[in-house]
Formats: structure tokens, sequence, C-alpha cells
């Protein structure tokens, strides 16, 4: 496994720790859907620990949704903007946005690189 595979592992990793802290915080009755998301988040990290390159896609899509679910919530906003209660604050701004980026940026390069190995194995 390559240097950015491990980054990109590592940053799924670190998404599935994140929410671990986070789903108890959470609103009760969202409890059925963050499980699920983290367990999306889980088989995505082992699905890429696996080096399967059909992992790439699902991961823009659910970085993206993720980024967007958290922008367009108005109880998200009102608690990363007040940081109250503040545990929550810090939980949403690293797992929902900081990780999320970091995720997008090692996908694509990881992409980047798969992509260049495959022609270059071609050509």
């Amino acid at each position: 496994m390559n240097k950015t595979k491990r980054y990109l592992v590592a940053v799924l990793a670190s998404v599935c720790i994140v929410g671990a802290f986070g789903i108890p915080l959470g609103d009760p009755k969202f409890l059925i859907p963050a499980i699920a998301l983290e367990l999306s988040f889980i088989s995505l990290t082992v699905i890429s620990l696996k080096n399967f390159r059909y992992a790439y896609i699902p991961n823009f899509i659910i970085a993206g949704m993720v980024i967007a679910g958290n922008t367009t919530s108005p109880k998200h906003l009102e608690i990363m903007s007040t940081f109250h209660p503040f545990y929550n604050a810090i939980v949403l701004i690293i797992g929902g946005y900081v990780l999320q980026v970091s995720l997008l940026i090692t996908n694509l390069i990881s992409l980047r690189q798969y992509r260049n190995a495959k022609l270059e194995k071609l050509g």
C-alpha cells in the first residue's frame, strides 16, 4: 500500500473515530441514520484498506453529502456558530468539515495516482 493510500485509510479511520464520539451527542431521533452513516464510513475504510478501486466514488459522494448536510442544517449551523454545546461544535467542525475536506483531497490524490499507475501499466 502506497503512502497516499495509507493517508486515505487514516483519514477514513479518523472520521470513524470522531463519528463514534459524535453519535451519542446527537439528537436521538437521528440515531439510526447516524449509525448507518458511521457503518458506511467503516465499510469504506475496510474497502480502501483492501485496495479496492471502487471506493473512490463513494468516498467523494458521502464526503460531499456530509459537508452539504452540515451546511444546510440550521441546528448544526447554530451549534457551530455559538459553540453551545462546545463538545458538539468541535465534533461537528472536525468531523463534518476538516476531516471531510481531508477525505476529498486524499481521495482525489489517490485516484490520480491510481489512474497514472494504470496508464503506465498500459503504455
